[in-house]
């Protein structure tokens, strides 16, 4: 049986204040309790470590021994400890964050310096992935996922919500006129995902409902592919606004449909393992997040 950190501290603490009473009121603890670890430790070394009598506590060879070994131990110990708190205090270490292409380059990337700044002993990895991935397998601290979660071992930490919108270019536009009601989109150029298919329907009201699914004459799997050939006149597009933000303020695309658009907003969570012990590294990175974001926390 192996000896504990606590009986080792009343060991010390005995020798260092000269009375299992005296080291019993330091440790705020009773006398019979600091005696009887005294007497558990003994026992499991299998060696008598003081020598006690009526008047005095008395240092075996073996207590000798022990009580340096002790010592460094405790102190390792209470390093450790301090080690710990100052890493709350200021984080440190490697953060592993996953997240799929376009979220990265237009939400996380222009943010890193002045995440970095405030937090320049973390250590970033940055992970682009379009397809959903396994964090354990892929040694990934944080994933940030777009759009309703699965039920899963998950824990999911909300940032903040998406609209998505037809968007086109002038260009586009002109060439080919603009639609001014759903079914017009049969006679444009449609730009889609290859994957996945959901990403298809697009929120827009009409005589049957309030999702048009879409026949795409063009498809694409990276959402920022799809950017381009929509800036690049290719036709229209369906993309959540935190892609398409600088892109409709400086009037390179412009939003067709606004009037039938569906107030559909898309999640945007933080995900990490729900047995996960969330390091400090960790929640700055997701308060930092959600305060630039103007998420809940």
């Amino acid at each position: 049986m192996k000896t504990s950190l606590e009986e080792m501290l009343a060991f010390v603490s005995v020798v260092d204040c000269g009375s299992i009473s005296a080291a019993a009121e330091q440790l705020e603890q009773t006398a019979s309790g600091v005696s009887r670890a005294l007497s558990r430790l003994e026992e499991k070394l299998a060696v008598t470590l003081l020598r006690r009598t009526t008047r005095r506590l008395e240092l075996t060879e073996e207590g000798e021994v022990f009580l340096a070994q002790a010592r460094r131990i405790l102190a390792s110990v209470e390093e450790a400890e301090e080690q710990m708190t100052l890493r709350r205090q200021a984080p440190a270490g490697r953060l592993r964050i996953n997240t799929a292409s376009p979220f990265m380059l237009h939400v996380i990337v222009p943010l890193i310096g002045e995440f970095r700044a405030l937090y320049p002993q973390i250590e970033l990895e940055l992970h682009s992935d379009d397809r959903i991935i396994d964090l354990l397998e892929r040694r990934t601290d944080l994933a940030i996922r777009i759009g309703n979660l699965p039920d899963s071992s998950l824990h999911a930490r909300p940032l903040c919500h998406s609209r998505r919108r037809v968007l086109a270019s002038p260009e586009y536009l002109a060439r080919h006129g603009t639609p001014t009601r759903t079914e017009d989109l049969a006679g444009h150029s449609l730009i889609g995902f290859t994957e996945p298919d959901s990403l298809n329907e697009w929120p827009l009201r009409h005589a049957l409902g309030e999702r048009w699914r879409i026949t795409p004459s063009l498809r694409a799997s990276s959402g920022d592919t799809i950017l381009e050939l929509a800036l690049a006149g290719e036709g229209l597009v369906c993309l959540s606004d935190f892609m398409t933000d600088a892109t409709r303020a400086s009037g390179a695309l412009v939003e067709v449909l606004a009037e039938q658009r569906v107030e559909v907003r898309q999640p945007i969570n933080a995900v990490y393992y729900r047995n996960t012990a969330l390091s400090s590294r960790i929640t700055c990175f997701l308060d930092f997040l959600s305060e630039r974001l103007g998420c809940p926390s």
